[in-house]
């Protein structure tokens, strides 16, 4: 089984969440996404303006482009997906495609009881406030 990984670039704790999962379940986890940093999108933001694009502009181009094609084809190939919260934009957008194709998509909180509830994390296969709990789950996938 192949899991796809969503979380932050920021969030320093993803390839140790990654590879918990890796070696508890068996299962390949996908987190090579996390590898150019944490100020992956900030550095292509400046790169895009020092050119003269805007957003929408920067969005058609080839440096994006790749990156995105590269992240999908990842999410397309995998089983599952499992989002790292605290997480952005890109890592919700990424867990609902996930579910919209009718694939298991989880949620693992950064805490049980986040300053902000959202009634919306029910569109999740499952929501857990635990990483062993989550493997377990996990585990038990085929």
């Amino acid at each position: 089984m192949k899991i796809y990984l969503i979380g932050s670039l920021r969030n320093p704790l993803i390839p140790e969440i990654a590879n918990k999962i890796r070696w508890s379940t068996g299962h390949e986890v996908f987190d090579d996404w996390f590898a150019p940093g944490p100020q992956a999108d900030e550095y292509w933001r400046t790169y895009e303006i020092q050119r003269g694009r805007n957003y929408l502009e920067a969005l058609e181009g080839h440096a994006a482009q790749n990156i995105f094609n590269f992240d999908k084809k990842h999410i397309d190939e995998a089983d599952a997906g499992v989002l790292i919260l605290p997480a952005g934009k890109s890592g919700h957008l990424e867990l609902g495609y996930i579910r919209g194709q009718g694939k298991p998509g989880f949620i693992l909180l950064e805490e049980e009881n986040p300053e902000r509830f959202d009634v919306m994390y029910q569109f999740a296969t499952g929501v857990y406030g635990d990483l062993e709990t989550l493997i377990d789950v996990l585990r038990g996938m085929k």
